[in-house]
C-alpha cells in the first residue's frame, strides 16, 4: 500500500501477547513504513481495547484477519506450539510474516515453511532482535578487526527467574520449556559469532516434574576450526543475560546482551594486556530496527530464505536430541 508518506506495510496483528502491547506495537507505531490494520484475538473484547489504544480494526477471528485484503503481513506472537499452524495458514492466504521465536518446534517443518515462503515469493522472519541491535554489529567489527586475536571461545547465557505456573513457558502442549523459550537465544547468539558451520556437541536438559517441561539446560557447541561454545539457559534462575568472546589476546564481554530497552546505554567490555576499556554506545532501539528490516524486506521484495531460520532449528532441536535428561519419573519427554 502507498501512502502520501510513501509505501506502507498493512499490519495484522495475531494474538495479543504481552510483548506485543508492550514492545512490538509502540514500536510500529513510530515507524511510518508500516500501519497497524487489523488486530485478532481469542477474546474479541481484547482486540478492540487493542485496536483502541494502538489503531486498526478489531477482527472477530484469527482465520478472518487472513483473509482481508488490508492485511499485507502478520505478526505471531502467539505460544511457540501455535506458530506452525498459524505461520503456514499466513503464507497459504499469501501474508507476509513475522514470528515470535522460535519459527517452530521442528526444524523439518521450519524448513517446509521456509521453502514455502521463497517459493511463493513471501518474507519470513524469526524476531530475534538482539541480531538487529547495533552493539552486535560493533562487537563483529571488533573481531574481524582483530581486536582480541584470534577467537578461541564463546560462551552466552540467558536466565530468568521463576514465573507463575500458569505462564505458557510451564505448559507443554504450547511448546513452553526453557530450551525453546531462552534457550534460543544462546543459540542464535552462537550462530551470529560462531558462523554456519557452529555445531552442538552435547546438551543437558533438567526437567520440572509438575509441569514436564525443561527448566534448565545447557548445551557445549563447537566449529572445525576448533573454537568451542557455551551456552547456558533456565526458567529458575537469578537474571542473566550476557555473552563473551574469548580471543588469543584478549575479552569482550557484553550484559544486558538479549532485551535491553532503547534507552539504555550499551556497554563494551575490551580486556586486554594493555588494559580493559568501555566502549559506551548510543541507545539503539532492536525492535524497532527489527521491524523496519521487516517492512524494508517485504516492501523491497527481499523475499530471500534467510538460512539461519533452519541453522537456528537443527541447533536448538539438536540441544534437545542430544541431551542428557535430569527428570523425576515421568517429567521428562516422551
Amino acid at each position: 500500500m502507498t501512502t502520501g508518506s510513501g509505501p506502507v506495510v498493512r499490519l495484522g496483528l495475531l494474538g495479543c501477547a504481552d510483548i506485543a502491547l508492550r514492545r512490538v506495537l509502540p514500536a510500529v507505531a513510530r515507524l511510518p513504513q508500516l500501519s497497524l490494520s487489523a488486530v485478532a484475538s481469542r477474546d474479541p473484547g481484547r482486540a478492540e481495547r487493542v485496536t483502541a489504544r494502538f489503531g486498526g480494526r478489531p477482527s472477530a477471528d484469527y482465520e478472518r484477519l487472513l483473509a482481508r485484503e488490508d492485511v499485507d503481513a502478520v505478526y505471531v506472537p502467539l505460544p511457540t506450539g501455535l506458530h506452525a499452524e498459524w505461520v503456514e495458514r499466513a503464507l497459504a492466504a499469501g501474508k507476509h510474516v513475522l514470528a515470535e521465536k522460535p519459527l517452530t518446534t521442528d526444524p523439518a517443518v521450519t524448513e517446509a515453511l521456509v521453502a514455502r515462503a521463497q517459493a511463493s515469493g513471501l518474507v519470513l522472519r524469526e524476531n530475534f532482535m538482539f541480531v538487529h541491535h547495533g552493539r552486535q554489529r560493533r562487537v563483529r567489527e571488533l573481531l574481524d578487526d582483530g581486536a582480541v586475536g584470534e577467537l578461541r571461545a564463546f560462551s552466552a547465557a540467558f536466565a530468568i527467574p521463576p514465573r507463575d505456573r500458569s505462564d505458557i513457558r510451564y505448559q507443554a502442549a504450547l511448546g513452553g520449556g526453557a530450551r525453546l523459550d531462552v534457550g534460543a537465544y544462546p543459540v542464535r547468539a552462537a550462530l551470529y559469532f560462531l558462523g554456519p558451520t557452529a555445531r552442538i556437541t552435547g546438551s543437558v536438559l533438567r526437567y520440572e516434574e509438575a509441569s514436564g517441561v525443561d527448566v534448565a539446560g545447557g548445551a557445549l557447541a563447537h566449529r572445525p576450526d576448533g573454537v568451542v561454545g557455551q551456552l547456558v539457559f533456565g526458567l529458575d534462575h537469578a537474571y542473566t543475560s550476557r555473552y563473551e568472546l574469548l580471543g588469543s589476546e584478549g575479552r569482550i564481554t557484553v550484559d544486558r546482551a538479549f532485551t535491553p530497552p532503547a534507552d539504555h546505554a550499551p556497554v563494551i567490555r575490551l580486556e586486554r594486556s594493555s588494559g580493559t576499556e568501555e566502549l559506551v554506545l548510543e541507545p539503539d532501539d532492536q525492535c524497532a530496527n527489527t521491524l523496519a528490516a521487516f517492512a524494508d524486506a517485504v516492501l523491497h521484495g527481499h523475499n530471500a530464505a534467510d538460512p539461519s531460520l533452519v541453522q537456528q532449528a537443527r541447533l536448538l532441536d539438536d540441544v534437545r536430541r542430544l541431551a542428557a535428561v535430569t527428570a523425576a519419573p515421568g517429567a521428562g519427554p516422551s
